[in-house]
C-alpha cells in the first residue's frame, strides 16, 4: 500500500515526530533524550502535547494501526526533547521538504 496516499501532511508530520521521540528516547546517549526535534506543523505538534491524532479524516486501516501505536506510545512513556516550531519565514523552507510543498 502506498500510504502517501492516504496521509494528509499533519498525520504525516504526527507519526513522524513520535517515531523520533521514540528512536531518541531509545538511545544510549543520554544527550539524546533531550535532543531537540522541529517539525513545520503547529496541528502535529498540539497532537503530540495532547497525545492524540485529531484528524477528522477517515484513512484505512493500516494508517490508523499506525497512528494507534503513536498514540499509545505517547500514553506510556514521557519524553524530555523539546519539540520546537521550525520558522520558515525567518530560516527557509525546512530541509525535509525541499522540493516537496
Amino acid at each position: 500500500t502506498n500510504f502517501r496516499l492516504f496521509l494528509s501532511n499533519n498525520i504525516g508530520e504526527f507519526l513522524a515526530l513520535v517515531h523520533a521521540l521514540a528512536f531518541l528516547n531509545g538511545h544510549r546517549d543520554e544527550k539524546m533524550k533531550i535532543f531537540p526535534i522541529y517539525s513545520d506543523s503547529r496541528i502535529a505538534m498540539s497532537w503530540v502535547k495532547a497525545k492524540t491524532c485529531r484528524t477528522k479524516q477517515q484513512p484505512p486501516a493500516e494508517v490508523i494501526n499506525l497512528i494507534k501505536r503513536a498514540e499509545n506510545w505517547l500514553k506510556n512513556h514521557t519524553f524530555k526533547n523539546p519539540i520546537l516550531k521550525w520558522e520558515t519565514k525567518v530560516w527557509g523552507e525546512i530541509p525535509a521538504d525541499f522540493g516537496r510543498k
